[in-house]
């Protein structure tokens, strides 16, 4: 929360008899802003029996007919709730916030707006008389209610289909700076490995280096699993790596 001088640009409401009325719930008039129409919902006593009793909750609704609006609408705002002091003449406000409004939510706020505590001391200036005066700001991000307008759809139904390849190298003591393996196929695509035996980049001197490498330009996501094979007990260390992206490296400490 901080404190503003400014007006609210869009929306202000003074409510008399706050607590005397003995009403649970305010639902403000409609007020546009960003050609859709809105309006504040106010609990004085709290939205949720008991857990937030203590304090006032404000919310921001939209008031649009939403039969109206495209199928999966959605509407992403930045909105400020206000509360007068009428003592000091400046205002109590939310720091804005961003928030997608769409049929499935269609209405966001503060559960605890401002303590009971707070606002009934009249020498906060909040609440005079038992009136009080509450307002917002709700600046529209995008002014198409439906604003997908590029999708992607990533599959993964072979995922678990699994391809595994050995390579068995004569005479590692000897290689160069690199051993490449020649292409192969795996899950569409075409790839090959690089082999560092004296590491590289990062592994140098310390490590060997091990590179899936996709053959062309595409950008795919995978995951992989480098291994090691233990020629005296017959089994596999392994490094597993999931990027988004490739090159991919996995650097097998020796």
């Amino acid at each position: 929360m901080e404190t503003r001088e400014a007006s609210p640009t869009h929306f202000l409401i003074k409510i008399e008899s706050f607590y005397k009325s003995g009403i649970d719930k305010y639902e403000t008039k409609e007020f546009v802003a960003g050609e859709y129409k809105w309006r504040l919902i106010i609990y004085p006593n709290g939205d949720k029996i008991g857990k937030d009793c203590n304090y006032v909750s404000v919310y921001l609704a939209m008031a649009d007919d939403t039969n109206s609006l495209p199928e999966r609408w959605e509407v992403n705002v930045v909105f400020n709730i206000f509360l007068f002091n009428q003592i000091a003449a400046n205002y109590l406000c939310s720091l804005g916030r961003t928030r997608r409004f769409l049929a499935m939510k269609a209405q966001w706020g503060f559960s605890k707006f401002i303590s009971k505590k707070v606002l009934s001391d009249t020498s906060n200036g909040y609440l005079v008389d038992d009136n009080c005066v509450f307002g917002a700001e709700v600046f529209v991000l995008n002014r198409e209610p439906n604003i997908v307008k590029k999708q992607e759809c990533l599959s993964l139904k072979n995922a678990a289909i699994p391809y595994k390849r050995e390579w068995k190298i004569s005479e590692f003591s000897k290689l160069g700076h690199v051993w490449m393996s020649e292409e192969f196929s795996a899950a569409g695509q075409r790839w090959t490995i690089s082999l560092y035996p004296k590491g590289n980049l990062r592994g140098a001197g310390s490590h060997v280096s091990i590179y899936l490498r996709l053959v062309g330009s595409e950008r795919v996501q995978a995951g992989f699993t480098a291994l090691i094979k233990n020629q005296v007990n017959d089994d596999e260390q392994d490094r597993r790596t999931s990027k988004s992206q490739l090159d991919i490296v996995s650097n097998i400490k020796y």
